[in-house]
């Protein structure tokens, strides 16, 4: 195992000539027309996910709605927390 110095490092980082940053690796340039359909693409894709979230959250509040019901129907007093 090597061993780190905490001086070394220090220095390192302290020297601007010596502590070089790394090169960010460039993206791939892509015309805009193409990019612009990526875009929209991608927020097509997340609307309709999104959609999809409301609907499940839809169907989850009806279940558990029914279940109240029925518990109040068994005699079963149910406390909701309003938010």
């Amino acid at each position: 195992m090597v061993e780190i110095k905490k001086d070394n490092l220090e220095k390192a980082l302290s020297n601007p000539e010596t502590a070089k940053q790394p090169e960010k690796p460039q993206a791939p340039q892509m015309p805009k027309e193409v990019e612009i359909g990526f875009h929209q693409g991608a927020i097509t894709t997340l609307v309709n996910e999104r959609n999809e979230l409301l609907k499940m959250a839809g169907n989850v509040e009806a279940i558990v709605q029914a279940h109240i019901k029925r518990l109040e129907e068994l005699g079963v007093k149910v406390q909701t927390k309003k938010e």
